[in-house]
């Protein structure tokens, strides 16, 4: 491979030009895109760094289709391109893959720049959690190492009850949705921050419920007892498969402990995970 590979160079060692040798920019562009159709994304734009050649060819529209959602058109109507000139495919893939905020911004929704499968976050505002309204049990607190500007962080309480739903046009395939948990919150001690873990307890008296259930009747119940870790932790709740891309499938899941014999406290919730099991 390595005689092979010579008869190719982005420049001319020798400064002539020598019939014998085939620079990468002597390519046509048409091969190199259907090369570049084979890659992932984050490869394809690096690849076309190399020259004008590959530039161009990483720019061909039926290379971003293959790596767009199978329903990418809806996605693009809730993003709201509104340019009065077509939007390319490529650019389309580069907006996608940035949060796009819906809901009133508690939801958003993204496109992974790998796989190029769906991926949904439900903010803790977007969630019905009882006693929210009552300070002595819970608070939004600010946080910058979550995935929304707050998260929801329980004091303590008897009756822990949190309930949400999303309606989202997944692309057909399979989904896991996971609760973004971390017992303990963070504080600033001397300009430092450490999470403090004064509030937890009650956790390993009796494990956490945790429940999903789709417009389509699918359902899954598991139960997990959470540990002290002082990192966020993904608590993964179940799968779920969409068959249908064309149709709306609403979610509800809901985190529970409703056990009163004894108190839980020190709970910080960022948000819910729907991605693609791959």
């Amino acid at each position: 491979m390595g005689a092979n590979t010579s008869l190719l160079s982005s420049d001319s060692s020798d400064g002539s030009d020598n019939p014998s040798k085939l620079n990468l920019g002597d390519l046509p562009e048409s091969c190199v895109a259907l090369v570049l159709s084979y890659l992932e994304p984050p490869e394809i734009c690096k690849l076309a760094r190399i020259n004008r050649a590959f530039r161009a060819a990483s720019s061909a529209d039926f290379i971003w289709i293959s790596k767009l959602p199978s329903n990418y058109h809806h996605l693009v109507e809730k993003l709201l391109i509104n340019d009065k000139k077509k939007v390319e495919e490529k650019e389309i893939f580069a907006r996608l893959t940035r949060p796009v905020s819906f809901d009133a911004g508690n939801k958003e929704f993204w496109v992974d720049k790998t796989t190029g499968g769906v991926c949904v976050s439900v903010s803790s505002k977007a969630l019905t959690i009882t006693g929210i309204g009552d300070r002595r049990y819970w608070n939004h607190v600010p946080s910058d190492d979550s995935r929304f500007p707050t998260v929801a962080y329980l004091k303590q309480i008897w009756w822990l009850e949190v309930d949400g739903d999303v309606e989202f046009r997944f692309p057909a395939g399979t989904y896991s949705l996971s609760f973004r948990l971390r017992l303990g919150k963070v504080i600033k001690i001397h300009k430092r921050r450490v999470c403090s873990t004064d509030d937890v307890h009650g956790w390993d008296a009796k494990p956490v419920e945790f429940k999903l259930a789709t417009s389509t009747g699918q359902h899954c119940v598991s139960k997990q007892f959470l540990k002290t870790t002082e990192n966020w932790e993904y608590h993964r709740v179940g799968d779920f498969i969409v068959d249908d891309s064309n149709t709306s499938t609403k979610v509800k899941f809901s985190l529970t402990q409703i056990d009163c014999t004894h108190t839980k406290g020190g709970l910080s919730i960022d948000s819910v995970l729907i991605c693609p099991c791959n």
